[in-house]
C-alpha cells in the first residue's frame, strides 16, 4: 500500500478514536455535576467540549510520552499502529455499551502494544516506561484522587455543618461549576494528547518527520477538536454510571471529587504520565461516597469498573495484535481490519438503541446498581 495512504487511514482512525475518548470520557468530568443538578446535561457537555479543546494546547509532554516512548518507532510501520487503534476503538465501544468507564488510555496502549509485540517482538515495547509511566499511574492515581476527594468531602460537610442544606447545596453547586471546568481542562490536557501521539508517531514511522518530534499544530488542532466534538455528544451511558451508580452524590461531595481529580491529572499531565482520567475520577467519586457519614457506595459496581480496568489492557492488545497481524499483510488486509471493525462499531450502536439513555434520562439509577 502506497505510504501516504495508510498514514491516512491511521490519521482518520486515530481522530476516531479520539472521538470515542470523548464522548466515553464525558462522565469524568460532567457526571457529578450533572447527578447534582449544577450544571444541566446539555449545558455540562457544551461547556466540557470547549475545555476540551483549550485543554488540548496547555501542554504536550503526554503526547511526547506516547510518540517516543511505548514502542520503539524505529521498529513498527503505520499497518501496527492502524491494528492497535483498532483494538482501542472497540474497546472503548464495548465498555460504552456496557456503561462501564473503562480507561481510554490503556486502551490506547494496550492495542499498541499487542500490535507492536506480535509484528517486532517483546522488545520493541519500552517496558521500562511502560510501568514507570502507565501502571504506577494507574494504581497509585485513583487512590490518591479518593483520598484526597474522601478527605475533602469530610472537611466539607465538618466546615458547613450548621449551614442550612439549601443554603450549602447552592454553594457548592456554583463551587461545582468550576471544578467540573477544571477536570475539564486537564481532560483535554492529558487525553487529547495521547491522540497527538498516536498521530505524531505514524509520521515519524512513515518518515514525515525525524525521530523525537513534537506534535505539529495541525495535530494538536484536529486532535482537540476530535474529542471536542465526541464530548459535545456526551457518553450518557457512563455519565449515568458514574453519577449515579456508585453512590447518591450531593454537591459537597461533587465538588471535593472533581477538585481532587483536576489536581492529579493536571500534576501528571505536566510530568508525563499517561494516566487513566477515568481511573482518577472513579477513585474520587468512590472517595467522595467514603468520606460522607452514612453515605452509601455501591461496591458491586465498583467492582464491575475495576474488573473492567483490570481487563483493557489485555483486551486491547489481543485485538491489537490481531488486526495488526492482519493490517501487515499489505492493502487487502487493512481493508478487511477496516471493513471488520466498522462493521462491530455499527453493531454496537445497533445494540445500544434497545435500551437508549440520554440527556431526558441520564440521572436515573442504573438498573444494575439499583439491584
Amino acid at each position: 500500500m502506497d505510504v501516504s495512504l495508510i498514514v491516512l487511514i491511521v490519521v482518520v482512525t486515530a481522530l476516531a478514536f479520539d472521538f470515542t475518548n470523548g464522548f466515553h470520557d464525558t462522565a469524568n468530568a460532567m457526571a457529578t455535576s450533572i447527578a447534582t443538578g449544577a450544571l444541566r446535561p446539555k449545558v455540562a457537555v457544551g461547556l466540557s467540549a470547549v475545555l476540551n479543546l483549550a485543554g488540548a494546547f496547555l501542554s504536550i509532554e503526554v503526547a511526547k510520552t506516547i510518540s517516543s516512548g511505548i514502542v520503539d518507532e524505529t521498529r513498527i510501520s503505520p499497518a501496527i499502529i492502524f491494528g492497535g487503534l483498532v483494538g482501542a476503538v472497540i474497546w472503548n465501544l464495548a465498555t460504552w455499551l456496557l456503561g462501564l468507564p473503562s480507561s481510554s488510555s490503556h486502551a490506547l496502549f494496550g492495542g499498541l502494544i499487542g500490535a507492536t509485540w506480535v509484528a517486532s517482538g517483546a522488545d520493541a515495547v519500552n517496558f521500562g516506561t511502560v510501568v514507570e509511566k502507565v501502571l504506577i499511574p494507574a494504581v497509585a492515581s485513583p487512590l490518591i484522587a479518593g483520598i484526597v476527594a474522601a478527605l475533602a468531602t469530610y472537611l466539607a460537610y465538618t466546615i458547613t455543618r450548621r449551614a442550612q442544606d439549601s443554603v450549602r447545596t447552592r454553594g457548592f453547586r456554583v463551587g461545582q461549576i468550576a471544578s467540573a471546568s477544571l477536570v475539564s481542562l486537564a481532560h483535554g490536557t492529558n487525553d487529547a494528547q495521547k491522540t497527538m501521539g498516536v498521530i505524531t508517531l505514524t509520521l515519524i514511522t512513515a518518515g514525515s518527520l525525524p525521530a523525537g518530534s513534537q506534535p505539529p499544530l495541525w495535530v494538536i488542532l484536529s486532535a482537540g477538536l476530535a474529542i471536542s466534538l465526541g464530548t459535545y455528544l456526551g457518553g450518557w451511558r457512563i455519565i449515568r454510571t458514574l453519577g449515579k451508580g456508585i453512590t447518591d452524590i450531593e454537591s459537597p461531595q461533587g465538588f471535593a471529587a472533581e477538585t481532587g481529580a483536576a489536581a492529579v491529572i493536571l500534576t501528571s499531565s505536566q510530568l508525563g504520565f499517561a494516566l487513566s482520567t477515568t481511573h482518577v475520577c472513579s477513585g474520587g467519586v468512590i472517595g467522595a461516597g467514603v468520606g460522607k457519614r452514612l453515605a452509601e457506595v455501591r461496591w458491586s459496581t465498583a467492582g464491575r469498573m475495576v474488573i473492567a480496568w483490570l481487563l483493557t489492557l489485555p483486551a486491547a492488545a489481543v485485538v491489537g495484535a490481531l488486526a495488526g497481524e492482519v493490517a501487515g499483510q499489505g492493502t487487502f488486509g487493512t481493508i478487511v481490519v477496516a471493513i471488520v471493525a466498522a462493521a462491530i462499531a455499527a453493531g454496537i450502536y445497533i445494540a445500544s438503541r434497545r435500551n437508549p439513555v440520554d440527556a431526558s434520562n441520564v440521572n436515573e439509577v442504573p438498573a444494575t446498581a439499583a439491584a
